[in-house]
């Protein structure tokens, strides 16, 4: 391929493999009109977004009618039945916006819908979802504790049942979408010690969500902590099919799918980024695209790039007939959150003093992925759950 200008560049470096061609015409459209979406109502103030700590919640209904939200799920619910590809393209183009766009739509869908979905009854399958779906409710999800990240399974939150109702005292921390929720999706352990999920209403008595103002990372992202004194839930709110650590955990593995794939579009951003300004940068007299530490690190950033990009098509591939196992996909989520966060850091070196400025993307997206490298499943957990799947030995 001949290189005229910028616009070349672009092209190639975002798919130097040509994977492309592999996608459904339908896939493409889908991904097309995100792109588009992201483009045009996204990139230009995701700075000023990240900047201030706010989310644009302006844009939920038309995420909503986008079809972003739940996109995977059966027409009947709302979604919009598309391939796990197609899915994973839509995340891919959300997180080249910013990652806390992506994990908006992550939580939304391949959380707190999916739970109502794969656990809930028909009932509050056909209440909840459409809602969902368009964007008129929003839902968190409730799992993670102060004192119960990386395991889960010692959380303190409880669900006393009294009479037809459940009692649910406890706190969640670092909970995405958890004060612009209007449902939240929160595990809890019964009177038995099992763990048990509930759809609770966030207008509940004894419930509230407090920003957490004091990140450093993820500052576009609405994340809270969650605290429940009493909440009274009639138990008709139980997820009736939710019962032990493997019904959240199967939610986690439909998120991390997605951060597989949306951490592509955070590294492609910062690629494109880092190539464009090399070649437009010029230092003693020219291009500091044509100087060879510079085109190391160039082709290092794509290197990287395409293994991600690689790894999540055969990922979609194994998804879409029927052959993913959870191991695939935190093998997936490990190699593609770090990759893509070496790429950040390596686009925002090259971009020397102005790589600190949020006018440009890289720094943002390099303080996000710190986060991204970290959430549902830190590096050296995902590396215990593929070792212990390799080798059938328990290493935590």
């Amino acid at each position: 391929m001949e290189i005229k200008d910028v616009d070349d560049i672009v092209a190639k470096v975002e798919d130097f493999y040509r994977i492309s061609g592999l996608w459904t015409e339908e896939e493409r459209d889908v991904q097309r009109a995100v792109r588009h979406f992201v483009d045009e109502q996204i990139k230009p103030f995701a700075g000023q977004w990240w900047q201030a700590g706010e989310f644009p919640v302006s844009l939920i209904p038309e995420l909503g009618r986008l079809g972003v939200l739940g996109s995977n799920l059966p027409e009947e619910y709302g979604g919009s039945a598309l391939s796990p590809l197609a899915y994973g393209l839509i995340m891919q183009e959300l997180e080249r916006g910013d990652s806390g766009l992506r994990s908006f739509a992550s939580v939304q869908g391949a959380l707190a819908m999916y739970a109502i979905y794969r656990y809930g009854s028909e009932e509050q399958r056909r209440q909840y979802l459409p809602a969902m779906a368009s964007g008129q409710e929003i839902g968190c999800f409730g799992l993670t504790e102060p004192d119960a990240g990386s395991d889960p399974a010692s959380m303190l939150t409880k669900a006393h049942q009294v009479g037809d109702d459940y009692v649910l005292s406890g706190t969640k921390r670092w909970i995405t979408n958890g004060h612009l929720a209007d449902i939240a999706i929160v595990w809890a352990k019964d009177d038995t010690g099992t763990i048990r999920g509930f759809i609770v209403p966030t207008d509940a008595p004894g419930f509230s969500a407090r920003p957490i103002h004091t990140k450093a990372s993820m500052r576009m992202s609405a994340t809270s902590e969650l605290y429940l004194d009493g909440v009274h839930v009639d138990k008709s709110l139980q997820l009736p099919h939710a019962k032990g650590l493997g019904a959240p955990l199967s939610c986690l593995t439909q998120a991390r799918y997605g951060i597989a794939w949306g951490t592509i579009g955070a590294a492609m951003d910062c690629l494109v980024e880092a190539a464009t300004y090399a070649k437009t940068r010029v230092a003693f007299g020219r291009s500091i695209a044509a100087t060879q530490l510079v085109q190391e690190r160039i082709v290092d950033m794509q290197t990287r790039l395409v293994s991600m990009q690689l790894m999540a098509r055969q990922l979609g591939w194994l998804y879409q007939n029927g052959q993913l196992d959870y191991a695939h996909v935190s093998l997936a989520k490990r190699h593609n959150a770090r990759a893509a966060l070496e790429i950040a850091r390596m686009s925002r070196e090259l971009l020397g003093g102005n790589g600190i400025s949020t006018d440009y993307a890289s720094i943002r997206h390099m303080a996000n992925l710190e986060t991204v490298d970290t959430y549902e499943g830190t590096y050296e957990i995902h590396t215990l759950i593929v070792g212990r799947n390799l080798l059938g030995e328990e290493a935590f």
